[in-house]
């Protein structure tokens, strides 16, 4: 089960490097890209990850190489950025948490209720993709392909059917992750803010009793062995994707850029295909676990009216009114 369902998570996947780490091979020029994400090793991602790095070298004769750090043994997706910026790493596989402390206004493709159905999410990145690589580029950052990690959910060790439940219980939230720190501010409820690395130490001792997560995270962080509880409904989509350092992407002649480009394409592809099926089959197993999904039923109204008010106060704070409703319209069939 752990070898199979462990994710991208929450969010997605792809490569990190240290710059500085193109160094000539003995007959010519070769390029080693150094990867980091959060994804675990040994996971269906990571094997995926592998697959793309063996073809990579295999189709450019070893002259290209990716060089994968998973598990966070580099850190916290703030720890990614953070050494890319300053040029220690050349890219990472992030979730849109770590997508958004490069461009904040990236944060509109999660927002709680806007994008909560995979179609929709494929339509807008499909008809906006030049507009999005535009935006990491104007900050130095080149988009090499997208990433999911699941349906967002919440899981607790006790059942949660209307939003306003969770005001006394201790929910976590990533440090970085200004949707949800807007959430439970908007339903009166105080978060505890911790890194990813420290929620299942969290949940042990009940130091937070609420996550949010896709179903193939909590199985591949074993997080859903500390709760009983479910939301059957998601609100939206975990996106992310792989960042690189525009730079050093620039740096590969047009050969390598050219295998690369192709080889990345099939690569997310293929990743997004998986985690979606192993999602779903997360979510299945969690039920036969015993762990109960909870309906919104009647209280539907309130999650939509919480969801809608935490939009309305992120527009015009971490993006425009003008880029939501060009999403709203792109996720329109």
């Amino acid at each position: 089960m752990k070898r199979r369902l462990v994710p991208i998570s929450l969010l997605l996947v792809a490569a990190f490097a240290l710059p500085g780490t193109t160094t000539p091979t003995k007959a010519e020029e070769g390029y080693t890209f150094r990867i980091a994400s959060l994804v675990p090793e040994g996971s269906s991602w990571m094997k995926i990850l592998n697959a793309w790095n063996k073809t990579l070298k295999e189709r450019t004769d070893g002259r290209l190489k990716l060089r994968f750090y998973p598990g966070g043994s580099q850190g916290d997706e703030r720890d990614f950025v953070r050494k890319m910026r300053v040029g220690q790493l050349d890219g990472g596989v992030v979730t849109m948490t770590g997508m958004s402390l490069l461009v904040p206004a990236m944060n509109v493709l999660v927002l709680p209720g806007l994008l909560d159905t995979y179609p929709e999410l494929d339509r807008v990145r499909a008809k906006m993709a030049s507009k999005f690589e535009g935006m990491f580029e104007t900050e130095g950052f080149k988009l090499v392909g997208w990433g999911d990690a699941g349906k967002t959910r919440l899981f607790s060790v006790k059942p949660i059917k209307r939003p306003s439940e969770i005001k006394a219980m201790r929910p976590w939230v990533w440090k970085d992750d200004p949707i949800f720190v807007e959430f439970y501010q908007v339903i009166g409820a105080s978060a505890v803010r911790l890194g990813v690395p420290e929620v299942y130490p969290a949940l042990q001792t009940r130091m937070v009793d609420v996550i949010s997560s896709s179903a193939l995270t909590a199985v591949a962080l074993q997080w859903y062995t500390r709760v009983k509880y479910m939301t059957a409904h998601n609100s939206a989509i975990i996106a992310g994707g792989t960042m690189m350092r525009k730079d050093k992407y620039d740096e590969l002649p047009p050969d390598l850029k050219e295998v690369f480009d192709s080889t990345a394409a099939r690569a997310h592809e293929l990743l997004n295909k998986v985690v979606r099926k192993e999602d779903q089959k997360a979510y299945d197993v969690i039920l036969k676990k015993g762990i109960q999904a909870v309906e919104a039923g009647d209280a539907k109204a309130e999650w939509d009216a919480a969801d809608k008010k935490v939009r309305d106060k992120l527009t015009g704070r971490m993006f425009s009114k003008s880029l939501v409703d060009e999403v709203t319209a792109a996720a329109v069939p």
